[in-house]
């Protein structure tokens, strides 16, 4: 019985040496195309993607996206069209090869990889910008996602966040936003405002607090389950927001999200938010009804504010607080979800967050309704550098001059 070829020999080609003929014929199969010409490439409009691992390296060439290759074919479609341009790169280059020939299965023929990967890209001394490792295990679900991705997480980690209201809406809010990473990078940063303290009657709904933190001021109760939840959050505590300190404490935020309970501190935000021009996340429950949208003043002169929705409070005896009138402790964990979920789509640049849209929850009926928010003309936001503030919050805490 004659022994059979070894497995190393010339008659008997390996696994490795089959893999090496077939980046060969990868090679002949794509364009390669050298540093230089792919960042002239990158300038005129093609996509260049770095098919590298988010924890191989904390630099990128400057422009590209980082889409790890195990999520390519998930994202692709929401990145580029199949006419496109498609640069590839790796470490050296053989991923990208793979990664090239993964899109052409899906029908992308535009494609080049290129040659000698990030590495000669930085040996070309080609402009470079440095990335933030991810913690990819933790927020490995939502990077999955093809809408998503690293550069929705990277925004998310290093946007400054104003939550105004630690009870009933900004407990499951700012449990959702730290779990999902929104402060957690070196310029990320997620405040807290509130200046009541815990009470045994807020938690039924505030799921933020504990019982033994009754009687604790509310942002160092929520601040100690926030970073229990997610060391990396750069957690801020505030006082209650008033107006002789908002105009020098809003330009420092991207977004604020109202968890307020009352309308002084609402239209203070939402004046504030429309003279510095910061989207705001509104929300707002009584007991079986809750309110979400999103005013967003930066987004053009077409878009409404909360005055145009609420031009003044209401008498207090049409508007009883949840003290008088009651609510449904689920209610507040509904919308103050959907207000995480606008705050993630404004800051992340995905999705279709509420602009100009008023949503309606009916607990009761379990039926959720659209309202569009037409833009006031009357409207004070019509002249944003006329807001001032004023003390008297009984009519409604804010005028606008030449609107009154």
């Amino acid at each position: 019985m004659t022994n059979p070829t070894p497995p190393n020999s010339p008659q008997h080609p390996t696994q490795s040496s089959s893999f090496a003929e077939h980046v060969r014929a990868l090679q002949q199969a794509f364009a390669l195309v050298e540093p230089p010409i792919a960042q002239d490439e990158l300038v005129r409009g093609a996509l260049l993607l770095d098919v590298r691992e988010a924890m191989e390296s904390t630099q990128s060439a400057r422009g590209s996206q980082r889409v790890p290759r195990g999520y390519l074919e998930l994202r692709i479609e929401a990145l580029a069209t199949r006419e496109r341009r498609i640069l590839l790169m790796c470490q050296s280059g053989t991923r990208a090869l793979l990664a090239a020939q993964n899109l052409r299965d899906l029908g992308y023929q535009n494609l080049a990889v290129v040659r000698g990967g990030f590495d000669a890209w930085k040996r070309a001394e080609l402009p470079l910008e440095e990335l933030e490792s991810i913690d990819s295990a933790r927020y490995d679900r939502q990077l999955r996602l093809p809408e998503f991705g690293e550069a929705a997480q990277r925004k998310l980690a290093n946007a400054r966040v104003l939550l105004v209201g630690a009870g009933g809406l900004g407990s499951p809010a700012a449990l959702y936003l730290a779990a999902a990473g929104v402060g957690a990078g070196r310029n990320g940063v997620l405040a807290i405002a509130d200046g009541d303290q815990v009470e045994l009657s807020n938690l039924h709904r505030q799921i933020i607090h504990r019982s033994e933190h009754i009687g604790m001021d509310k942002t160092l109760s929520a601040s100690i389950a926030l970073r229990a939840l997610n060391r990396d959050v750069n957690v801020r505590t505030l006082p209650r927001i008033e107006r002789e300190t908002i105009d020098s404490l809003l330009p420092n935020f991207d977004c604020v999200l109202d968890g307020s309970d009352n309308f002084a501190t609402r239209f203070l935000l939402a004046d504030a938010c429309v003279k510095h021009r910061k989207p705001l996340v509104y929300g707002a429950v009584l007991r079986f009804e809750g309110h979400v949208s999103v005013f967003a003043p930066e987004r053009g002169t077409d878009m409404p504010c909360y005055r145009c929705l609420f031009p003044d409070a209401p008498p207090a005896e049409h508007a009883p607080n949840c003290a008088e009138a009651g609510v449904l402790g689920v209610l507040p964990g509904i919308i103050g979800s959907l207000q995480a979920l606008q705050v993630m789509q404004l800051l992340g640049g995905f999705g279709e967050p509420l602009l100009g849209r008023l949503l309606i929850v009916d607990a009761l009926t379990n039926q959720f309704r659209q309202l569009k928010i037409p833009r006031d003309l009357r409207c004070g936001c019509n002249a944003p550098d006329s807001i001032v503030y004023r003390a008297d919050t009984h009519a409604a805490c804010v005028i606008r001059e030449g609107f009154r």
